[in-house]
């Protein structure tokens, strides 16, 4: 079944639990339409003024694409940073060459479609904080905190000595 969604009938709202700089608005015609993607997951953004879509991050399982309908933001990936402006598509690989934030330096509203493949989970890295965010648990964790595969397994024998 098709299901159209009209740009007469965006709604934008406020993700809810957003800080100050990253009060990203997204589009809920699409859920209030009943429209819940497998594979393919999408959704309109609104950046305004001086707010920023996320944190700089990468998917280590998920390909991205934006396409800007209109206004323009100031790109941030491992090359740099760059203008995108209204028209231009922009795809993000997955790992740490697709890494990416982009940040409204406008007066305007930039408002844009984004595309995420979903194959049941992701994992998210955040190079600037040093997480990682499982996707869909929603658990964050510091990755200064990794352990080695068998930290706190050396006494394994001892849990079989207690039956």
């Amino acid at each position: 079944m098709a299901t159209i969604l009209k740009s007469s009938e965006r709604e934008f709202k406020e993700d809810p639990g957003k800080i100050d700089n990253f009060r990203i608005f997204t589009d809920i015609t699409r859920v209030s339409k009943g429209i819940k993607p497998e594979n393919l997951n999408f959704d309109v953004r609104q950046l305004n003024p001086g707010e920023f879509c996320a944190a700089y991050h990468y998917h280590r399982y998920a390909e991205e694409l934006f396409v800007i309908f209109s206004g323009s933001s100031t790109l941030r990936t491992p090359d740099g940073f760059q203008l995108v402006n209204s028209g231009d598509i922009i795809f993000f690989e997955k790992g740490e060459k697709g890494a990416h934030q982009l940040y409204n330096h406008t007066d305007e509203p930039c408002i844009y479609l984004d595309i995420r493949t979903f194959i049941g989970y992701d994992v998210c890295d955040y190079p600037d904080s040093n997480k990682i965010f499982l996707v869909p648990s929603y658990e964050i964790f510091r990755k200064d905190n990794e352990v080695n595969y068998f930290e706190g397994e050396e006494n394994v024998k001892d849990k079989w000595t207690q039956k």
